[in-house]
């Protein structure tokens, strides 16, 4: 099922659905539908990275996060993601997404989208974002601020520390690489 259609179902029902604490869970209900699927009719892994906006967008409304993008004139960024698959998900099954926010530093919040079925996690992405205005990125400080969280960060583990300073080195890498070239 395309992804316009499952972010326009999902803005149907926002209405009906109760706003959330920005480090509270929210959960997307679903079903496999047959353009999800690959060659060997289970979903696809890049359809897996597609769900996952949905459930972000339904947890950026209902946290608030979108009321404090638009006051600064700001969209969402996804800078990284990462994805662990357990087991697959096939046509027509139920599945839920959990999304969350995992943490943040002074440039980057981190969610976690746990992909549900029969009670068993089968898939998992994480996604590390910012909000950039006209001005520049908004610290994440001051997001969460505005979101009535605390300026700190919950713990983070150190699997996703690891994460988040492996995509830095990359990001710096590639910006190496390209000073060479010029």
């Amino acid at each position: 099922m395309n992804l316009w259609f499952r972010l326009l179902l999902m803005l149907f029902r926002r209405p009906w659905r109760k706003p959330v604490d920005g480090l509270d869970s929210t959960v997307v209900r679903m079903r496999v539908w047959p353009l999800d699927l690959d060659f060997n009719r289970h979903v696809t892994n890049g359809r897996y990275f597609t769900l996952a906006d949905v459930g972000r967008m339904d947890f950026v409304l209902r946290s608030g996060a979108f009321r404090v993008a638009m006051r600064n004139k700001a969209l969402p960024i996804v800078g990284d993601t990462w994805g662990k698959f357990r087991r697959e998900l096939k046509l027509f099954e139920a599945f839920e997404i959990h999304t969350r926010l995992l943490g943040w530093d002074q440039k980057w919040s981190v969610m976690e989208h746990r992909f549900i079925s029969r009670g068993r996690v089968v898939g998992v992405v994480v996604m590390r974002g910012l909000f950039r205005s006209a001005k520049g990125t908004i610290p994440s400080a001051d997001f969460v601020r505005e979101l009535g969280l605390a300026e700190v960060s919950p713990a983070m583990p150190e699997w996703l520390q690891a994460w988040a300073k492996s995509c830095d080195d990359m990001s710096a890498q590639l910006r190496e690489e390209e000073q060479l070239r010029r």
